[in-house]
């Protein structure tokens, strides 16, 4: 028998040589869904970094920035005119600031306004949240009524107490008139001078205090009051013995945020002067931290005087924090 040996057909002429078939249509598809995949798995992991990055960028540039450089502006002789031009004197500036007499009465101002205007603006924030924790009628006009002072301009409002206040033709002087009182002088007076500071910050936050009052008693079981009820306690004591208990983290963050707040006091004060300056009235009698750094650093030039004054005002503000983390601590232990 022969055997006949079978050989390939030849390319056709012009045909491409014999070789690997193309990929199929499918393995192109899967490529193209494992390239997606690793897409969105990118997107998905880095995509909430790029979100957050411009408060970043802005804390950087307006905020820490700021933070270090005053830092180290502190550390040295350095003036407004010249901001380059510094000359080591290490912890000097704080030194000098601890034995100005006018750092200390700024001190005392600022504790004694702080006090005035913060234990009746949440005393009354408090009172009026509880008024509109009951079902009033038009309660969203109330509401919206109490951030009004919140919303104006702080210049607007001082100026219109700057009026009220006025010691000649100042309605207040007026209506103390009409009752025997004498006139006032509200701006060159120490305490009636600090009380009328302290006046429009308490106009200016009471509402939102109120405000953040009333969320935290909508967020109160209603169960509490309704056993409270059932055991024959009235309105004043449920307040006293449901309402306040509740309320104890609320009443704390309020007290830090407005004795930070206090702190830092500075338009008010600011416009209320009738020389518009930054000494806090002719015997600096309501000159706060805020003014006191404000003079320094730009009425007399001394960027490096005010540089240390705001590192202390920051330290103080550290020691505030501190206070409330140890005092929350207890509170959530005894709770």
């Amino acid at each position: 028998m022969s055997t006949h040996d079978t050989a390939a057909p030849p390319a056709k002429e012009g045909g491409a040589a014999p070789g690997r078939p193309p990929a199929a249509p499918k393995d192109a598809e899967a490529r193209h869904r494992a390239r997606l995949s690793r897409r969105w798995q990118r997107d998905i992991r880095w995509s909430p970094y790029a979100f957050v990055s411009p408060f970043f960028l802005l804390f950087l540039a307006f905020g820490l920035f700021p933070l270090i450089y005053t830092g180290w502006a502190s550390l040295h002789q350095v003036e407004m005119t010249a901001p380059t031009d510094m000359n080591w004197v290490g912890l000097r500036n704080y030194t000098r600031i601890f034995d100005d007499d006018f750092f200390w009465n700024a001190a005392r101002n600022t504790l004694t306004i702080g006090v005035i205007s913060t234990v009746p603006q949440l005393l009354m924030a408090m009172g009026l949240a509880h008024i509109l924790n009951y079902r009033l009628r038009a309660s969203t006009f109330y509401r919206v009524a109490m951030l009004a002072p919140y919303a104006t301009s702080i210049a607007a409002a001082s100026l219109v107490f700057v009026l009220l206040f006025g010691r000649d033709y100042g309605m207040i002087n007026w209506a103390l008139d009409t009752v025997g009182v004498s006139p006032v002088d509200w701006q060159n007076d120490k305490w009636p001078s600090q009380i009328a500071v302290s006046t429009i910050i308490i106009w200016r936050w009471t509402g939102y205090n109120a405000l953040i009052y009333l969320a935290a008693m909508q967020a109160i079981p209603q169960d509490l009051y309704e056993s409270a009820a059932l055991d024959g306690a009235s309105r004043w004591q449920q307040f006293f013995h449901v309402t306040l208990p509740s309320l104890r983290p609320t009443i704390l963050f309020t007290v830090v945020v407005s004795t930070i707040g206090a702190s830092q006091v500075f338009g008010e004060p600011l416009l209320f002067d009738a020389n518009k300056g930054a000494s806090g009235g002719a015997e600096h009698q309501f000159q706060t931290l805020g003014l006191y750094l404000y003079e320094q650093g730009w009425v007399n030039q001394h960027l490096g005087r005010a540089s240390a004054i705001a590192w202390t005002m920051f330290l103080i503000l550290i020691v505030i924090g501190i206070v409330n983390y140890v005092i929350s601590r207890r509170l959530r232990a005894s709770s």
